[in-house]
């Protein structure tokens, strides 16, 4: 039995699950900026007692590792390693493109067979975190930090493009010349870190959780006021 804990906390969207032998047993989540720090603690509280199990009951502790918010990042990441230095479990962590293509999965009726997925995470002004993934959300180009113009993708014009993620709308002025499908109703979520963390699980593939560290991609840059 795999009881895994799961965390999702790389965008405005602060996400808890829990899957048994990758089945989603309970979740919450609320897409509200500046929450987490607020809310996770109750959120993982909340989904154990919906699944009626215990924090005594987790196989492993999960948590979507970025790219993404680096405060939002920071606030998963210190959740999970320390319930993983508390229980002494071990620790997943799964990149935050590749569990987004593997959760917009559930829209692939609307997609073309050949059809390739690009998940977008909001970075700075026109860029964003990207990566391309095929119609079965198996790696087409890693992750990058790109910023997009009218040429960006160029490469895969004859493809059907899936654009989904919080950095997509910002997108939607630029990208005219593409046959685009906009996921519109797509949001994170630790549900879509389930089967990824399960074969993690079961390959063993478990961090160093005293020098484990989110995957910022860039340097966090504070502006002045």
């Amino acid at each position: 039995m795999s009881v895994i804990l799961q965390i999702e906390t790389a965008t405005t969207v602060c996400s808890v699950a829990l899957a048994k032998d990758g089945n989603v047993l309970a979740v919450k989540e609320m897409n509200e900026r500046n929450v987490h720090a607020e809310k996770i603690t109750l959120f993982i509280q909340d989904v154990l007692q919906q699944a009626k199990h215990t924090l005594a009951d987790i196989a492993a502790v999960a948590v979507s590792k970025g790219p993404g918010s680096y405060t939002g990042l920071r606030i998963g990441v210190s959740a999970a390693k320390g319930l993983c230095f508390a229980l002494d479990k071990p620790l997943i962590a799964i990149n935050t493109l590749d569990a987004m293509a593997a959760g917009a999965l559930v829209f692939n009726d609307q997609f073309s067979a050949d059809a390739i997925l690009c998940p977008m995470i909001d970075a700075r002004r026109m860029e964003v975190y990207t990566a391309l993934y095929d119609s079965d959300a198996l790696p087409v180009k890693p992750t990058s930090a790109k910023i997009i113009d009218e040429n960006s993708f160029a490469d895969v014009r004859d493809h059907q493009l899936v654009i989904f993620g919080d950095g997509a709308l910002k997108c939607k002025d630029v990208l005219i010349n593409h046959n685009v499908l906009w996921l519109s109703d797509f949001e994170n979520s630790a549900t879509q870190l389930t089967a990824i963390a399960l074969q993690k699980y079961q390959n063993g593939a478990f961090e160093d959780i005293a020098y484990f560290e989110p995957y910022y991609l860039k340097e966090f840059i504070t502006t002045a006021r």
